[in-house]
């Protein structure tokens, strides 16, 4: 698969999610590349700004299975995974999988539940397995996770542990649409819109699960020069040591960094990565795998402030 190719399946899938979804160009942008880059996203926003439609939508744009889970405070991470259960008739156990065995899983509010429970997605995340009762069982090899939280400063939030944020390929924020977007959304509703029954909307899938798996794969392909490297490497570096920061981006980071890059290029009809790619994606990237110092949090400053202040300082290969 070329360049051509992916761009092409870019742009149906897109094509696809506009059905649903009016504005947030950026937002679908970043989550496609997730999607292609083989990565999972966190989607954070206010309730009712279609966090939830949005991952519905890329579900249906892709063949493939989709599970959901309601993350609540009482949710078990059995509930997650599975468990085994005793068949009293055959007097043996058996296993029954929890909703992570899919494609692409959408993980709803998953600040609502405590750290044990958002816990359970740690492994399936990161190996592509679920441990239940000692035995290893894997998930599909094309598996994304779309988790959606609201702000942890509402009621009712539990924040994300660190290494759970930290397997997020992206962490997007999704914003108030502009005047005319909600305009135009309100005339779609008065036309028979209704996001509660999106298969009225007449999405059809546009990518299959093989194509996502040669697409992931053809990414290789996409040529990274040395000197690309060496900016990436310096950026999150920088991170490490940068006074207001208590924690930098982890070599995760580095390589989320190297392989979003390399799918934005190909996004843009390119089989090399320019450092606008990574400039472009060190916001989504890299803002949600830096703490902020006590003192920094005062002043009312953010993540971005700082990967601004860090893009800056880095000089841009040529």
């Amino acid at each position: 698969m070329n360049t051509a190719q992916v761009k092409e399946l870019y742009d149906k899938v897109r094509e696809e999610l506009k059905k649903i979804i009016i504005g947030q160009e950026q937002i679908i942008e970043h989550l496609l590349i997730s999607l292609f880059a083989g990565g999972h996203v966190l989607i954070e926003g206010v309730p009712g700004l279609a966090k939830t439609l949005l991952a519905k939508g890329v579900s249906r744009s892709v063949s493939g299975n989709f599970g959901r889970i309601q993350f609540t405070p009482d949710l078990m991470p059995s509930d997650i995974i599975g468990t085994t259960i005793y068949d009293g008739t055959s007097g043996s156990f058996s296993v029954k999988k929890g909703p992570v065995f899919c494609n692409i899983l959408l993980a709803d509010e998953i600040n609502r539940s405590p750290a044990k429970t958002q816990s359970a997605l740690l492994q399936a995340m990161q190996e592509k397995c679920v441990t239940i009762d000692g035995t290893d069982y894997e998930v599909d090899s094309f598996f994304m996770c779309i988790a959606t939280q609201n702000p942890i400063e509402m009621e009712g939030t539990y924040p994300l542990p660190e290494a759970q944020v930290d397997r997020f390929l992206m962490k997007l924020s999704i914003d108030y649409p502009s005047l005319t977007e909600e305009q135009e959304m309100l005339m779609r509703y008065r036309d028979g819109f209704d996001a509660e029954q999106i298969e009225a909307a007449g999405i059809a899938p546009a990518v299959s699960r093989d194509e996502i798996l040669s697409l992931q794969s053809a990414m290789k392909n996409v040529v990274v020069d040395d000197k690309i490297i060496t900016y990436i490497s310096e950026i999150v570096a920088k991170t490490r040591d940068y006074p207001g920061l208590i924690f930098g981006a982890s070599p995760r980071g580095c390589v989320a960094l190297l392989k979003t890059a390399r799918v934005r290029a190909a996004f843009h009809g390119r089989d090399y990565v320019v450092p606008d790619d990574i400039k472009h994606l060190a916001y989504p990237v890299l803002c949600h795998r830096i703490i902020l110092d006590a003192e920094a949090e005062i002043e009312g400053l953010t993540p971005q402030d700082y990967i601004d202040r860090i893009l800056k300082e880095v000089q841009v290969p040529r």
